[in-house]
């Protein structure tokens, strides 16, 4: 078979694998049998659920019109997208909890470190100038939260029960995209001093360290999201003047997803951790490619204002699209609560079929 054949014999693998949606009892089973305990977010925006509520930084999400369709009502929680994300829905399926808390959540209850909890900090990357920048929580910060949490939880259950706990969870990693948009592509540091190439190794061996660490922790099941097509965020193709999506962009986030790939084939045999990989590039652009068939009409601009531009602060308090369930952005940047359903169905099916084949 060639490498056309097998590229259109995997989108249509995957776009049947979509049509089919995700088997609830038996994901339950299969969790079940292998003792999956909870969940454990590191990250950006694609996964933090309010951390930088409480931060001080401008990269926030707690304002309308963020969370307009939060849980079938209108609550702004922190989330850069009108209702939840892919983790929580993942959560969900697993039969926790609704929605995975933010370990800052003053809010937080016991039970609610038991299910799991997200470290992540939106705007941040695998480069530490990345969070930097951003004034927010680097990988090296969230996981001494992580620290703080473990100390929490021996002090609840017990530190076998503990061990116990974060042996088995699922460690959900998502970051890159802001280690190109915001970091690489538009400020002069890193690409005075390296090629895409060589950043892309430079942040391979980054997320090797932090993963190392993690491990060290007591991680032993990690799911990494690889970084989405870069040049199809609508805030990307208005400052490039494109209509299509950017291919040279596009290009760099299959590159650096494929050394994630086989970053995680490595750290398997070292380590023995197990590892499943979520292919949200290859996810969002069939979505794009094939509105129709995930019931989109809407592929080119976000929900909130023009939709071309806002994101973040300048989405403040702007008018939205009348039916977010018809678009892929939420705003120019961030997908809708619907897209990150889809993304968390292909994170389920990639734990099923990866990690605990």
């Amino acid at each position: 078979m060639d490498m056309m054949m097998m590229r259109v014999f995997f989108i249509v693998a995957v776009m049947a694998l979509h049509a089919q949606g995700v088997d609830i009892p038996h994901v339950r089973q299969v969790v079940g049998k292998n003792n999956v305990t909870s969940i454990l977010v590191f990250g950006d925006s694609s996964v933090d659920p309010g951390n930088n509520n409480y931060l001080a930084t401008t990269n926030k999400g707690n304002f309308p019109p963020y969370g307009k369709n939060f849980l079938n009502g209108s609550h702004p929680t922190g989330r850069f997208t009108n209702g939840r994300l892919a983790t929580d829905f993942i959560a969900e399926a697993i039969g926790y909890t609704k929605i995975i808390r933010g370990f800052l959540d003053p809010h937080m209850k016991k039970a609610d470190l038991l299910h799991g909890v997200s470290f992540a900090s939106a705007g941040s990357g695998y480069d530490d100038l990345t969070a930097n920048l951003a004034t927010v929580l680097s990988v090296a910060q969230q996981l001494k939260y992580f620290m703080h949490y473990k100390i929490h939880l021996r002090e609840m259950v017990g530190e076998k029960r503990a061990k116990e706990i974060v042996s088995n969870a699922i460690v959900v990693l998502s970051m890159g995209t802001n280690d190109f948009l915001q970091n690489y592509f538009v400020e002069p540091i890193r690409s005075e001093h390296y090629s895409v190439e060589k950043y892309q190794k430079f942040l391979i061996s980054s997320m090797f360290r932090d993963v190392k660490a993690m491990y060290k922790l007591g991680a032993r099941r990690l799911v990494v999201v690889g970084v989405p097509p870069l040049g199809c965020f609508p805030l990307v193709k208005t400052l490039r003047d494109e209509t299509e999506c950017d291919e040279i962009l596009n290009k760099v986030s299959l590159s650096f997803n494929s050394q994630i790939q086989e970053t995680l084939a490595t750290l398997e045999a070292t380590t023995g951790m197990k590892t499943a990989f979520v292919d949200i590039y290859h996810v969002i652009l069939n979505a794009i490619q094939n509105p129709k068939r995930y019931g989109f009409a809407e592929t080119s601009k976000g929900c909130c204002g023009s939709g071309t531009l806002e994101y973040g602060e300048t989405c403040r308090g702007l008018s939205t699209c009348a039916d977010p369930t018809k678009y892929i952005y939420w705003d120019a940047v961030h997908p809708t609560e619907k897209m990150y359903k889809i993304i968390a169905d292909e994170a389920l099916n990639s734990l099923i079929n990866t990690m605990f084949k």
